[in-house]
């Protein structure tokens, strides 16, 4: 449509209606604020120019309406509707709306010293993009795999952003697609419906979207025909389903080289397009995934009933082929070129523990009297690492059939996912769309997978299915799925045992706290083999580690009212092989079980030390099976971390305080004093603590709440706000309080909810509050509070991704955040409160932590990066600079930058801290 290709500009022929008159319009008119520099061709329905908008000082794109276009009602309407459609989207792969406008064609003219029309000029001005479109780089034939797969899931991600705001393109095709070096920009919303729109039916084939390029020698325009689905051609509703018809298309002609559909004629392309499938991909390209051909065969269903029926499926379809490798059906060729230091790691353990295995039978024969454990070490996936730490709620399991292993892994950018090793396979899979996933756990048939991610219960099918929401967990703990389609697990920490059916609805609970008997969580429910009783640990927050509270019982299904006093541990506990398994003083330990009489019998005896455990989830990290197969992680999950100041080259400057548990810090206004959040393990939550950094002093600021974190200063610094999480009768909740700083006053309520939330900022003028809640979809998203006026939240966003961190500028005009809504999480600035103005900021992602200061903003990137954007205020605009990496520091969790930006302020992770290994131990109960 517009931009540049190796500095060189490129066209796209203009078709006008007849009987239009194009503008004449040269180097010099001015468009309201928007001098013309040249021509960049056309597009649509509308000449594009390339133009210098002089209050901002950038080039833009201008998309023109010629004269005789703009008097005609239809092609005025259809513009304002291209205008209107991008205005409502904001996205990284779609191109930006800036402006429109419109202006009598006298005054646009009177520079040229043209004789003025008393006609107007209609026009939309967009960003300048820098790069080519797909149907130029189409002609240099077909696209390589990865690029197909890459480029497919930036349009599809587009495609699913427009349909989430009830807009239809309707005329998808290269020609609208532009490759940039940042990725694939969607264009030309000429043709775009809101879904409320589209049942008004095209009028025939002379509502057909406007064609760009010739296919017979007699010149007859049929290049749009073939991204049109069947029911357009024939008149019919168009819906998500039409664009998704033209991806596939579109997919097709990036993989191949060739066109789906093709026909000498109109009638006969039409034909085809409603009756006739396009060959396989793989007699065209036999490198291609089959995974994909199948993708794209599925988006070219003539019946939409049997289409993907969403944008975000087909993307969530192509970044499993992308991540799947040989399992998503890649060919070989494809397949060898990649890295293969994971491989290697993963080949010689299962080639060892083949071998192994193999020698084993051989020498012993049916003597299994005589077989011996054998162990073995699991390593994560190239780029990941395991974390056992508090915070991540590293997972780990075992599937019931023993021929899998589940476990979570952070990346680069410090998220997790879940990711599944086949033991006889060389290497572990990423599993799409759990991201920020913990806790994992298989059902009996060693198919699904369940977790927790965002406040919901989860369930993904391990084949590469997108996940589907089961029901709410705001903190969730995990669980135990049976045979008969029951799954249990713990909604939030201080809750019993709730269960649901593993088709989804809503959970109720199957155990109940003896709060007398200071019982504050029941969780980590384990099923016998019966599938109606099942363990869990009851424990307290309050009464200490080594309190009587804390024992392993056994439930069942039929009363919410009975259970069995195993024994006192605070720990999960398994059942396999005929033994209750559990974590004893950092051991674990193995334990005969009868399931029928639900009685241990002798001697517990050390399976393995050092295991990884972590007293404030009361849990060890270890999972198995009821073949011999046993996994667990070694390591310490408690490990304390430091207070520290840092200069801004990333030097260490001087300790604050003494090592804890610390979390979040927050420095006041005037840099004398830090509220920090930390963790108490013996208690099992978090409480507030204030430093005196001049005279290094530490004092504890709440009391009487069960879980106490995320503290934010008053503008003057004479009270702080937190959040505060706690249970009622009627079930978790979330409050936030504020207090005093100077003194021993009872903490006020300002908000109240049954979802989980986060405190994040305060504005500079003391009116308003942000904060981060989550969503009934499971999602986070920010809110406001106008403290002055005492009005319920705000939503800040609609919530259609992920929103959270907000966090206020020095004046209190802008709000910055992070969102997932590019596919990974990155930073944005918006205005605020209006949201009329709002940009990307970063590019590599963001883990988080984020401080505002005058002129500058700091976030924590990916691999430890500490990030700097410098900003410029100019008004009812700001200007932002490209992030810059100030020093690297993986140790760093959290921080705050003092106000006169010369010093940073970090929680630190000690230099011993270690990820942690996995041990396999196949025939432990041997």
């Amino acid at each position: 449509m517009f931009g540049k290709s190796n500095n060189a500009v490129y066209t796209v022929p203009l078709v006008p209606d007849p009987g239009s008159t194009i503008m004449a319009i040269v180097a010099g008119t001015r468009l309201g604020p928007y001098a013309i520099i040249a021509p960049l061709g056309a597009g649509g329905m509308g000449e594009i120019w390339r133009a210098k908008d002089t209050r901002l000082d950038r080039e833009v794109a201008i998309k023109v309406l010629p004269a005789g276009f703009a008097a005609n009602d239809l092609f005025r309407q259809r513009f304002e509707r291209e205008a209107k459609a991008i205005s409502q989207l904001n996205h990284p792969n779609i191109c930006t709306l800036y402006d429109v406008g419109q202006v009598e064609s006298g005054d646009a003219l009177q520079v040229t010293g043209l004789t003025p029309s008393k006609s107007q000029i209609h026009y939309i001005v967009m960003e300048l993009l820098e790069g080519e479109s797909l149907s130029e780089r189409l002609k240099r034939g077909p696209l390589p795999v990865h690029e197909v797969l890459r480029c497919g899931r930036e349009i599809a991600s587009a495609l699913d952003a427009a349909h989430r705001r009830g807009i239809i393109h309707r005329d998808l095709k290269p020609g609208n697609i532009i490759l940039t070096k940042s990725g694939a920009k969607l264009l030309d919303f000429g043709l775009a419906r809101t879904m409320a729109d589209s049942k008004a039916p095209l009028d025939g084939v002379t509502g057909l979207p406007t064609e760009a390029e010739p296919l017979t020698a007699q010149g007859t325009i049929l290049g749009t025909f073939q991204y049109m689905s069947p029911e357009q051609l024939e008149g019919l509703e168009a819906d998500a389903r039409t664009d998704i018809f033209a991806f596939g298309a579109v997919l097709y002609e990036m993989a191949t080289g060739r066109r789906a559909f093709q026909g000498k004629s109109k009638t006969s392309l039409i034909a085809a397009i409603v009756s006739s499938q396009p060959a396989p991909i793989s007699s065209v390209a036999p490198m291609t995934p089959p995974a994909l051909d199948h993708l794209i065969r599925k988006c070219l269903e003539k019946d939409p009933d049997d289409r993907w029926q969403s944008a975000h499926d087909v993307s969530s379809q192509l970044q499993w082929i992308s991540e799947a490798g040989t399992q998503a059906g890649v060919a070989t060729p494809v397949t060898i070129r990649r890295k293969t230091r994971e491989r290697i790691a993963w080949s010689f353990a299962a080639l060892l523990f083949t071998l192994l295995a193999a020698v084993s039978w051989i020498h012993f024969g049916s003597r299994s009297e005589e077989v011996t454990p054998i162990r073995s070490y699991l390593h994560p996936p190239e780029g990941t690492k395991f974390d056992f730490s508090e915070s991540s709620i590293a997972g780990l399991a075992v599937s019931p059939d023993g021929k899998k292993i589940a476990f979570t892994a952070s990346d680069e950018s410090d998220h997790s996912h879940v990711y599944v090793r086949f033991l006889d396979k060389l290497e572990a899979r990423k599993l799409t769309g759990t991201q920020d996933a913990n806790q994992p756990f298989w059902s009996p048939d060693s198919r699904f997978i369940a977790f927790f991610a965002n406040g919901k219960l989860k369930k993904v099918d391990i084949s590469g299915a997108p996940p589907l929401t089961l029901c709410d967990a705001p903190i969730g703990r995990s669980g135990a799925w049976n045979k008969e389609g029951i799954i249990l697990f713990s909604p939030s920490t201080l809750e019993p045992i709730h269960q649901v059916r593993d088709s989804g609805g809503k959970s109720v609970p199957v155990t109940k706290l003896d709060v007398s008997a200071g019982e504050t969580t029941h969780r980590w429910a384990h099923f016998l083999p019966d599938s109606k009783h099942f363990l869990y640990m009851a424990g307290t927050h309050t009464l200490g580690a080594q309190s009587e509270a804390n024992a392993i019982y056994a439930g069942t299904l039929d009363s919410i009212e009975d259970r069995k006093l195993i024994l006192h541990a605070r720990s999960n506990a398994v059942y396999a092989s005929s033994h209750l398994i559990y974590v004893r003083d950092n051991n674990l330990v193995a334990q005969r079980f009868d399931p029928d009489k639900l009685e241990t019998t002798g001697d517990p005896f050390t399976l393995a030390e050092g295991v990884s455990y972590s007293l404030g989830m009361f849990r060890g990290t270890f999972s198995a099976s009821t073949t011999g197969i046993l996994a667990y992680a070694s390591g310490v999950s408690d490990e304390k971390n430091q207070i520290m100041w840092f200069n801004r080259q990333g030097k260490e400057l001087v300790n604050v305080g003494e090592p804890g548990r610390w979390d979040y810090v927050c420095l006041s206004p005037d840099d004398l004093r830090a509220a920090v959040s930390s963790f108490d393990p013996n208690k099992g939550a978090s409480d507030i603590w204030l430093i005196d950094l001049e005279r290094n002093v530490e004092s504890k600021f709440t009391f009487g709440e069960l879980d106490a974190a995320y503290p934010v200063w008053s503008p003057d610094g004479s009270k702080l706000l937190y959040a505060a999480y706690g249970k009622d009768p009627t079930g978790m909740k979330s409050k936030f309080s504020l207090k005093p700083t100077d003194g021993n006053a009872q903490p006020e309520s300002i908000y109240e909810t049954k979802n989980l939330a986060y405190t994040d900022d305060w504005s500079p003028d003391g009116r308003y509050v942000i904060f981060s809640e989550s969503t009934a979809g499971g999602e986070m998203d920010l809110y406001y509070i106008d403290l002055e006026h005492a009005e319920k939240p705000v939503p800040l966003l609609k919530p259609d991704f992920n929103y959270e961190y907000g966090w206020f500028s020095p004046d209190g005009r802008w709000v910055a955040f992070t969102s997932n809504e590019a596919g990974s999480y990155q930073l944005y600035v918006m205005s605020f409160p209006d949201g009329k103005s709002k940009w990307q900021v970063s590019r590599g992602g963001v883990s988080g932590a984020l401080s505002w200061r005058p002129g500058e903003i700091l976030f924590k990137g990916s691999e430890g990066k500490i990030m700097s954007v410098r900003v410029e205020n100019h008004g009812d605009s700001i200007r932002l600079s490209n992030p810059e990496v100030l020093f690297i520091n993986p140790r760093i969790q959290d921080f705050d930058l003092s106000h006169d930006g010369r010093r940073i302020i970090a929680t630190v992770l000690p230099e011993t801290a270690k990820a942690g290994s996995v041990t396999l131990v196949t025939n432990w109960n041997k």
